[in-house]
């Protein structure tokens, strides 16, 4: 690993790259990339669409035209949030960002937070991963129902019961990644989800290689604009891998007590 590799982010955003997925995001997109810009200065960010009918990979087109921060993939079909990420991350290792930074593009992930990202990344423990956490003292959701708060609460528990993941938000959107770490562990060739439980699969999947993980606290807010991309099959998939992992685990540790035996 380079010193450049290891060379800490300022809180501007040097070194960074922004991966946003779309899928008709133009009622959120527009202010989002400007106050991402506002926050980082330095930062660049990659949109990555799915042919969205609404026309926002057009609309960044049109903007990437006069603003050379501004990047685009253009997908041929919506795929999945998964696929997204692992094709804008790949991007970014292949265009030697040492930080990726994700983040949604409904709202839901306020700008503001992006620079204490950053900044805990460069800490003295050199973290692989930061994870913007809705459960750590200070972080909070605003505007969610009892429902979803509660929902969110029993799967980060029952994802913590089934891997042993010390992790308080691992579903959570908003992170950060060592680019160095991702690919001398080939994290993105691992990954086999396809939507949100994308966000728990690497999180175990860096902690399994030995990442360094932190979690700092923000606030997230729930979507105000479009549409919701969450529905029950989003929750089955997740349900579906943590409980393989869980069971995937107690074999585990069922065989090493025989062999100890």
């Amino acid at each position: 690993m380079t010193n450049a590799q290891r060379l800490a982010p300022t809180p501007q955003g040097d070194h960074t790259l922004v991966v946003i997925p779309t899928y008709n995001e133009m009622e959120t997109l527009p202010r989002l990339l400007d106050e991402v810009w506002a926050q980082l200065p330095a930062a660049h960010i990659l949109i990555v669409d799915d042919s969205s009918p609404d026309g926002t990979g057009e609309w960044v087109d049109e903007r990437r035209a006069r603003e050379d921060r501004l990047f685009v993939l253009h997908r041929p079909a919506k795929s999945g949030l998964a696929t997204a990420y692992v094709d804008g991350m790949g991007w970014a290792i292949a265009h030697d960002y040492p930080f990726i930074l994700q983040m949604d593009a409904d709202g839901s992930h306020r700008p503001i937070d992006l620079p204490k990202l950053l900044a805990r990344m460069g800490g003295p423990d050199q973290p692989d991963l930061v994870i913007g956490s809705r459960w750590v003292a200070g972080g909070r959701i605003n505007g969610g129902s009892a429902k979803r708060v509660a929902l969110s609460k029993a799967g980060n528990y029952y994802v913590h019961l089934c891997l042993g993941t010390p992790v308080r938000d691992a579903t959570a959107g908003l992170r950060v990644h060592r680019s160095s770490f991702l690919a001398s562990h080939g994290v993105l060739e691992r990954v086999a989800t396809t939507g949100f439980g994308f966000q728990v699969e690497m999180t175990e999947l860096e902690r399994s290689l030995g990442a360094v993980i932190a979690e700092v606290p923000i606030t997230f807010d729930e979507r105000v604009a479009g549409e919701s991309k969450l529905d029950s099959s989003i929750f089955v998939e997740e349900l579906a891998m943590v409980t393989k992992g869980g069971l995937s685990r107690l074999a585990q540790a069922a065989r090493s007590r025989f062999r100890r035996g």
